[in-house]
């Protein structure tokens, strides 16, 4: 059956998310309808996502944060994984969490594959019956 998937994707790293999202549109079935909006920050994902609620089968939520010298990656990573998470479980869509949290440049450059994980979690709860 024909699903409507937003992809919500943070491109403050874009070299990063751009694999994310590449990696993503391999998994998701061509048959299916895929938008995708581009937002300049983690945070803003969830908002995004919470306007679309109503038009869209399934989500994908894909960033990076890499931690700084201040805690505010420990903030952004939390704030957004909680509301994505409460936005999955009140509204009963499924949201694939692709945003990934790396130390560093190199961590985030060796898991830009992660939004086909997001895809594949996000397929398999749409499957089950």
């Amino acid at each position: 059956m024909k699903k409507k998937y937003l992809i919500v994707i943070a491109d403050y790293y874009k070299d990063i998310t751009d694999g994310l999202l590449n990696s993503a549109l391999k998994i998701i079935p061509k048959k299916n309808t895929i938008k995708v909006i581009k937002v300049p920050g983690v945070f803003e994902i969830p908002v995004t996502i919470s306007k679309n609620l109503k038009k869209y089968d399934a989500f994908l939520a894909l960033g990076c944060v890499i931690k700084g010298q201040t805690p505010h990656f420990d903030f952004i990573s939390q704030a957004s994984t909680d509301a994505i998470m409460k936005l999955s479980i009140e509204n009963k869509k499924p949201i694939g969490n692709g945003i990934i949290t790396c130390l560093n440049m190199i961590q985030a450059k060796a898991r830009k594959k992660k939004g086909a994980e997001a895809a594949e979690a996000v397929i398999s709860v749409l499957s089950q019956k």
